[in-house]
């Protein structure tokens, strides 16, 4: 499967933005989809993931703030990212596999990551 991340962009700290991914090559709803970030020197950190059924699991720092959800009939999967502080810039990748958990390693397909930026 393919992904293809975007919407990220510049906002300021209590703003908002969407990030989309689409998903091609393969069944979409075959996969558990999961959203993770990586800030300059540090370490790619889980974000949230979405089962194919629709559970929903987030990372604390962003339980609240940002909504994660799938559209099966588009083959895309959706971060809704609210009140966002400065400490949420990173590059944001979207994350497809088989199986769901909370590390990187559990994905087998990445998109190629979309920059936030949230001025204070």
């Amino acid at each position: 499967v393919q992904l293809q991340a975007s919407g990220g962009g510049l906002v300021q700290a209590g703003g908002y933005l969407k990030l989309s991914c689409l998903a091609s090559g393969s069944t979409f709803s075959d996969y558990r989809m999961a959203w993770f970030r990586q800030a300059p020197g540090d370490e790619r950190e889980f974000v949230a993931a979405i089962s194919w059924s629709g559970s929903k699991f987030y990372e604390g720092s962003v339980k609240g703030r940002f909504t994660i959800s799938r559209g099966n009939a588009k083959n895309t999967v959706y971060l809704q990212m609210d009140s966002l502080k400065p400490e949420d810039t990173a590059v944001y990748y979207c994350a497809a596999g088989a199986h769901l958990g909370i590390r990187s390693m559990r994905y087998d397909y990445w998109g190629q990551g979309t920059l936030v930026t949230v001025s204070s």
